[in-house]
């Protein structure tokens, strides 16, 4: 299996760590080119802004949008917002999930927090029913899902932090930042 990885700004070192470590090939995508052969594609958290002008300026957007509606993409954070329809905001978006997103819904870096979510999809990769331990960085907010995307988890007060749609997949938190791979497997899943 080869997963590519978005890595034209964020935290993509990260991601390429925990699928290396999963035994996957990974491939560090900077070029439109490089989305051949791959089974699925990882959007890492970062800027979505500067993401997103970065894949306008390089013939980005038509590729991804294409790869999206054959094979499997997760984005993380800044990822989940470039994948989402809305974002409240006059910036480009793949428009691939049905979801609507708010941008730094937590606030300011220093708002940054982590705390135990539970993630009843995760049972397929392990029965253990133990949280997922989320981290959460300058955090969007999935504000409501459409259409054929659904919940995969909340927070304790109901608000939307990861959001699934076919072999989409959204989380408004930072997985690469854990030693749990149970969500990484969980995508590798979806690529399959």
């Amino acid at each position: 299996m080869r997963i590519g990885i978005l890595a034209l700004q964020g935290d993509f070192a990260e991601h390429r760590v925990m699928l290396l470590g999963l035994g996957i090939t990974v491939v560090e995508v900077r070029l439109p080119e490089q989305l051949e052969d791959l089974n699925g594609l990882i959007i890492p958290g970062g800027e979505s802004t500067t993401i997103a002008k970065l894949a306008v300026n390089y013939g980005f957007m038509e590729p991804l949008r294409k790869f999206g509606h054959a094979k499997a993409i997760w984005g993380t954070c800044a990822g989940a917002i470039f994948l989402s329809k809305d974002a409240h905001r006059d910036q480009p978006l793949l428009k691939l999930m049905d979801i609507t997103v708010e941008r730094n819904a937590f606030g300011r870096q220093v708002d940054s927090f982590e705390m135990d979510i539970a993630v009843p999809v995760l049972k397929t990769i392990d029965p253990n029913e133990k949280p997922y331990h989320a981290i959460f960085i300058r955090a969007p907010l999935i504000e409501s899902v459409q259409a054929g995307a659904s919940i995969l988890a909340k927070l304790q007060d109901g608000r939307i932090v990861a959001a699934q749609q076919g072999r989409l997949l959204a989380t408004a938190f930072h997985p690469e930042l854990t030693k749990d791979d149970r969500f990484h497997r969980y995508f590798l899943q979806l690529a399959a």
